[in-house]
């Protein structure tokens, strides 16, 4: 997801200050808007009206997105996102309840506002996973984190460092291993496996495995990354933040017998590409014999 301005970051708190790291709350709206009948009888009302009502509604506050989510017989339902967690409250009051005039409809329109819950994995459903089997949950498994939030600030390149993820993460608990498969030049080779490095907008990102050595840990880092978006601070105090994906890993990922496999892939492409190169060698040194 591409990044976008922080204009009131109250409620961040702390993730790494030494990299200017934050989490920032998701702070979302649900508006239903109930049709007076079925939506035959209102098939003339326009959602982009209604949205426009809304942000009407709003005022003097606004949205930083808002967005059709579900369309029905008997409704049309918003998805809205406002700055802060404080003031999706103000508006839940300001606007549930309301009656909303549009054109098309002979009736008004009631609007019904609530706080909306972005999606995150429960205690339940992990425990629920691992129930009866010998694993136990410990790695959290987090996607597009911006590769640039997570580099040497004096370098060129992108490419996110292992000891600056640990830094972040480890704030949470200690790490008993990592793995950022980006950072493996051999894992698009690995049985046809994504190195995992996308570009949204423009904002190169990247996914990371963090395995906890104990479960308090873990719990804590789950706890603690649900319903959050993160923040970067820049030096000039502007503020960006962008959405990650948290889930916990039903994958395996860091077991033993997963590392140890992957390690004798990555030999064996090694081993492959030596080959490759002493081919290349030997070519070369026979046209040169040649001349």
């Amino acid at each position: 997801m591409a990044a976008t301005i922080v204009h009131d970051s109250s409620e961040a708190v702390e993730l790494c200050g030494s990299r200017r790291l934050y989490l920032k709350p998701i702070a979302k709206l649900a508006i239903t808007v109930l049709w007076p009948g079925l939506r035959e009888q209102s098939k003339a009302v326009s959602n982009w009206e209604v949205m426009a009502k809304l942000k009407q509604m709003a005022h003097p506050h606004q949205f930083t997105s808002i967005r059709v989510s579900k369309s029905a017989l008997e409704f049309v339902r918003f998805e809205a996102e406002v700055e802060t967690r404080a003031l999706v409250q103000t508006l839940c009051v300001k606007m549930n309840g309301r009656l909303l005039e549009a054109q098309g409809s002979d009736s008004a329109l009631r609007v019904l506002a609530v706080e909306s819950s972005p999606e995150f994995p429960s205690r339940q459903e992990w425990d629920d996973y691992f129930q009866g089997g010998e694993e136990r949950p410990d790695t959290v498994h987090l996607e597009a984190l911006p590769c640039k939030w997570f580099s040497s600030p004096d370098s060129y390149s992108q490419k996110p460092r292992e000891e600056i993820v640990r830094e972040v993460f480890e704030r949470f608990g200690h790490l008993r291993n990592m793995d950022i498969p980006a950072l493996d030049v051999y894992r698009e080779e690995m049985a046809g496996r994504s190195s995992s490095v996308f570009s949204f907008a423009g904002l190169q990102t990247f996914d990371v495995y963090l395995q906890f050595e104990e479960y308090e840990d873990f719990l804590r880092a789950m706890e603690s990354l649900r319903g959050m978006r993160l923040m970067l601070k820049e030096g000039d105090g502007k503020a960006l933040a962008c959405n990650i994906k948290v889930t916990f890993d039903m994958t395996s990922h860091l077991s033993e017998a997963a590392v140890a496999r992957r390690q004798r892939e990555r030999k064996q492409l090694e081993e492959l590409e030596e080959q490759r190169q002493r081919e290349k060698r030997r070519e070369r040194e026979e046209e040169e014999a040649d001349r």
